[in-house]
Order: structure tokens, then sequence, then C-alpha cells
């Protein structure tokens, strides 16, 4: 049985777009997807099923969401960002792997347009109601053989501890670069625990390379039981390069190792409320921004023709990036 079989009891649009991502092979990445009907030539909705769907799993997935031709040319732009010996680069412990790059939209022009993308930015606009800032980018790349564990955790969690963000009206998005299949290190996602809004965490500064606000394994244990055990309690979305997660900034994920010879490398995106924007400066800019300028979205067809963006890190990342303070920021009430 698919992981998402189960929950389809309870809502029929995940059983769809679950069954149709696990009941055939991921297409190969040269064969083109058909573009979903919902925002063909029109900003992207999400349907009253949809809504109801993320408010009671905390998440929804578009698979193919992005053409073949739209994703390529994203993934053609990742391995020169991943050869930079720049501290945006986070590299696996004890490997040259790359974990995650950062910030790639202040300096890549794929990325950059795709930070703008109607696909991604109208419907978190519509669920919070208010125009989104970049808080962080990421381009995670769980490689063939040595990409690491992600351990169970909340974003929001990270948010709150390290750059007091005010409340959890942050939104992540995610974009799946290649093929995503049980083996290769999938993403999975506790359905309905982001209604225990934030819990407890540790700072884990050693099980990877990469400093994480983890969950204790008995909580993890307890709410996978809540969620259906393993009728369900756990779900691991799965499809083609060009799929899209929308996800809650509460809802518990991880992801294990990837042992397989297929990489998993994904975008994430995290769309924050311009109201809701971080009150600290404790990590560099690269990992969390501080511009909180509201995202003006760019035609659909983006990915496809060539549209200015701006690119403010082209020619290398400002020293600036870098400085960090443990103290609250003072803004004026204009811009807070």
């Amino acid at each position: 049985m698919c992981p998402g079989a189960c929950l389809g009891a309870r809502f029929d649009a995940r059983l769809c777009i679950l069954r149709l991502a696990d009941s055939k092979p991921p297409p190969r990445s040269g064969r083109r997807l058909s573009r979903p009907r919902f925002f063909r030539g029109k900003p992207m909705k999400l349907t009253a099923q949809q809504r109801e769907q993320f408010d009671s799993d905390g998440y929804l997935f578009f698979p193919g969401h992005f053409s073949a031709e739209e994703t390529k040319k994203l993934v053609d732009a990742v391995p020169a960002l991943y050869a930079r010996r720049e501290a945006y680069n986070v590299r696996e412990k004890g490997s040259d792997a790359v974990r995650t790059n950062f910030a790639a939209h202040m300096y890549s022009k794929p990325f950059a347009t795709l930070a703008r993308h109607p696909r991604m930015i109208a419907p978190v606009e519509e669920v919070f109601g208010e125009k989104l800032y970049m808080h962080q980018f990421k381009i995670n790349g769980k490689m063939a053989f040595e990409g690491d564990v992600w351990q169970w955790h909340q974003d929001y969690g990270t948010w709150l501890n390290d750059d007091m963000m005010p409340t959890e009206r942050a939104m992540n998005i995610a974009i799946f670069l290649d093929d995503v299949n049980e083996f290769n290190g999938p993403l999975m996602f506790i359905p309905g625990s982001h209604k225990k809004g934030v819990v407890q965490a540790k700072h884990d500064l050693t099980t990877t390379s990469y400093p994480l606000w983890t969950v204790d394994n008995d909580l993890i244990r307890t709410l996978v039981e809540r969620a259906g055990d393993k009728q369900g309690g756990i779900v691991s979305p799965k499809g083609p390069a060009g799929s899209m997660l929308m996800f809650h900034s509460c809802l518990l994920h991880a992801s294990t190792s990837n042992l397989s010879p297929w990489n998993r490398v994904s975008v994430y995106l995290s769309l924050c409320a311009v109201s809701n924007h971080i009150r600290r400066f404790k990590r560099p800019e690269y990992i969390a921004h501080r511009d909180f300028t509201p995202i003006e979205m760019l035609p659909d067809d983006c990915l496809l023709k060539d549209y200015p963006v701006d690119l403010p890190w082209k020619d290398g990342m400002p020293g600036s990036a870098l400085a960090t303070s443990p103290e609250p920021i003072a803004f004026s009430s204009k811009a807070a």
C-alpha cells in the first residue's frame, strides 16, 4: 500500500495525487510533463478541498507542477553553484558533497526567476492574505551515496529560536529537481503535526554539518501514533522532477540518508508574510534574509522567457551578509 492510500479515506484529493505519483515509475528527466490545468494563463488558486486538506494535514503535493523544460533550466544551473567555494555552500560532514546551497536567488538568474514564480507565490499569498518576502532560499543536495540525514524538526522552531520570527505565518515550498522515489531519501511528514504548534526542541550541533533544532524521539513516536501509526502516521510524497510540495512551517518532517545511486536535489523556499519578518540577525544574511521587500511575481512563463531580475550578489556576497548579532533589532513601526 502506498503511504498516502490510508490517508485517502479522509481526503480523496490526496489519495488521487499520491496514487498517481506511486502507481507508475516517475518519468525520465527528459520526458516533457503536461502543465497542470489550474494555472493555465491565470494565477494559481487553491480549491476549497485543497484548503481543507492543507488545514487538516499541513501540506499539499502537486506532481509535475513544472514542465521538464522549466525544470531543466534549474537543474542545469546547479553544478556551477555547487562548485563554488563560498560560505553559502554547506558541505556534508566528512565529504565534499554539498548539503545545502543558500541564497542562490541573489546571484543566479534561473533561481532569482524561480523566486518570483506565481505558481509558488500566489497560493501562499492566498493563504496568508498579504504580501510575502523571502526568508530563506536553499538548494538541498541529497547526493547519491553521500546525502546525510535531516533529523526530525519543525522549521518554525529554528526561525523562532534563532531569528525571533514572531509567529508561524511562513510557508515552505519544495521543488523536486530530481525524480523522488522511496530509495533516495525522500522527505517524510507527520500529517497533522502542525496543529501541535511549536514543540520543544534541542539544538543539535554535532549529528550533521548543519546545526538544527531537533525534536525528541519520544514525541515523534507519540505524534506518529496519533496520526495513524503504521497506517499513515508518516507519509512521503514521491514523484517526478518538477513536482512541488507546500507545507506548514510547524509540520514535523525529516529525511533519511541517501544510499541510492540517484541524487535527490530539491529547492526549498521559505516564504514569510511581510508583517511577520524576523526581529533578530543572529544568523548570516545568506541563511536568514534581512530584506523584507514584498516579492513581485513574474508572468507564468518566466522560466521559458527572458525577464529582467535583480541579482544583488552577482559580483560576490557582501561582507555585511556575514555580520550577526544576538540582540533583537529595533524596527520602526513603519518597517514592522
